[in-house]
């Protein structure tokens, strides 16, 4: 049996009041089409998996290029029926078909197999995933041929329901299983007498009946699954959702997180044993995490590794950078992208780094910036000092050795070399490469004028 599955996404989602596709609006850290397409290549492999797309065709198409899966292009939204109709020479030679919508992003791929079970089983020519939600209004409803059968004979929208019909509360999700030739043999026969002028997927169901052809449903356990978003706020609650399923998850799995409700953790992020985050956190994108680490309140972590024993403190912004372990961040550290902060090292507060690798207990505790640079192991940077790597035309590095002590408030003017064990003086401006265990010193003598200020306040105490 040859199986793949086709994805909706080409329409505009009007509801959104968005210039963007629908499916390009993100839950998790992620397109809601990205999370359909993962779902998927759990069950077939990438190049099994057909993607319409319609509305903003180059940005989905841009989007999730790196996935693998092919797109057919439905140049006039007609409706998924139509979609479908689109796809059908692309899926040509296939035994069956899973449809599944790109704005449905909780759906698990466990859910898929199941569906895909269950239909192979009562050897259908339509199964319906459907769900049974605590408020189904607005959904179509599914009538089966009696309560424990899995025959559907209908389905019905929410204002096509009889008085009779409205305790039902089975909801069509709008996924489906088909065999291929059923489905294709009757495909055309859609019509678009509605008030939207399209053609409907849901009216299959219908055809297939009177032709006489098996189309059954599937009801998922968990009705969250298979709601989609037709609006911000209902999207941002598919975001609430996956996200505390993302924090219950690392609960699981031996993390403390205070307050998960306020903190936002993008469903790729690691998080090893015993580490505490603390509330209005943000891990973001492919972090990862080790053990025994503790993130306090309001940091902000994205793409960026840390090791085991990290203490982050409290307001840091951490990107696309690297954390060794033992390593003390912050308060208010901003590691910019390229960061590489060695064991046991200590970025202070109000320090920013790019493209800055500390050494083995190297220290930056206080009001530095430090960019381009290499700074050895156990040297100290003291309060104020920056690495001037720009120009106004190109970037330089500054290299500064092991046990380097740089003093206070100085200035350093890439390109540099600052030599092992050497010392610059506080305040200091250096221009030029600096030896081993030497002392720079880069600045103007200190003229003291005894009795000045003596002087000057006397015309004051005369008047």
């Amino acid at each position: 049996m040859k199986l793949a599955i086709v994805i909706m996404a080409a329409g505009k989602g009007t509801r959104l009041k968005s210039k963007r596709s629908k499916v390009l609006h993100e839950i998790g850290g992620k397109p809601l089409l990205t999370h359909v397409i993962a779902s998927a290549s759990r069950i077939v492999p990438p190049e099994d998996i057909y993607v319409v797309v319609g509305h903003e065709a180059a940005q989905v198409e841009n989007a999730v290029k790196d996935t693998g899966v092919k797109f057919v292009h439905q140049t006039e939204q007609r409706g998924t029926g139509h979609a479908i109709q689109t796809a059908q020479e692309a899926v040509r030679g296939y035994d069956s078909l899973l449809v599944l919508s790109g704005d449905v992003p909780l759906l698990k791929p466990e859910t898929i197999a199941e569906l895909r079970d269950f239909h192979l089983g009562q050897q259908a020519a339509m199964t319906i995933l459907t769900a049974s939600p605590g408020d189904p209004t607005g959904y179509g409803r599914v009538l089966r041929k009696n309560v424990n059968s899995p025959e559907v004979t209908a389905i019905v929208e929410q204002k096509a329901l009889t008085p009779e019909q409205q305790s039902v509360r089975e909801i069509n999700s709008g996924i489906y299983a088909f065999q291929a030739a059923p489905l294709f043999a009757h495909i055309d026969e859609l019509t678009n007498n509605n008030a939207h002028g399209e053609y409907y997927l849901t009216d299959i169901a219908a055809l297939l009946v009177k032709a006489g052809d098996r189309v059954a449903a599937f009801e998922a356990a968990n009705p969250a699954e298979v709601l989609g978003a037709n609006t911000i706020a209902e999207m941002m609650e598919l975001d609430r959702v996956l996200r505390m399923e993302t924090a219950r998850n690392l609960m699981a799995n031996g993390v403390t997180i205070l307050r998960p409700e306020t903190t936002v953790i993008d469903a790729t992020v690691e998080v090893g044993a015993d580490t505490v985050i603390e509330p209005f956190v943000q891990l973001l994108g492919e972090t990862r995490i080790g053990e025994d680490c503790r993130v306090r309140s309001y940091s902000v972590i994205e793409n960026s590794t840390i090791a085991d024993k990290v203490l982050v403190r409290q307001g840091c912004v951490i990107l696309d950078s690297k954390i060794e372990t033992g390593a003390l961040i912050g308060p208010f550290s901003h590691l910019r992208p390229g960061s590489e902060i060695g064991e046991g090292a200590h970025v202070g507060n109000f320090v920013e780094t790019k493209k800055a690798k500390l050494g083995k207990g190297a220290k930056a505790n206080h009001l530095t910036y430090l960019g381009d640079a290499e700074i050895g192991s156990g040297t100290n940077v003291g309060a104020g000092v920056i690495t001037c790597n720009y120009d106004g035309v190109h970037k330089h590095r500054t290299l500064i050795g092991e046990s380097v002590f740089v003093g206070s408030d100085s200035t350093l003017v890439a390109p540099l070399t600052i030599g092992n064990g050497a010392y610059i003086a506080a305040g200091s401006c250096i221009t030029e490469d600096v030896p081993d265990d030497a002392l720079a010193l880069g600045r103007s003598r200190q003229t003291t004028k005894e009795g000045w200020a003596t002087l000057k306040r006397r015309p004051e105490e005369k008047a």
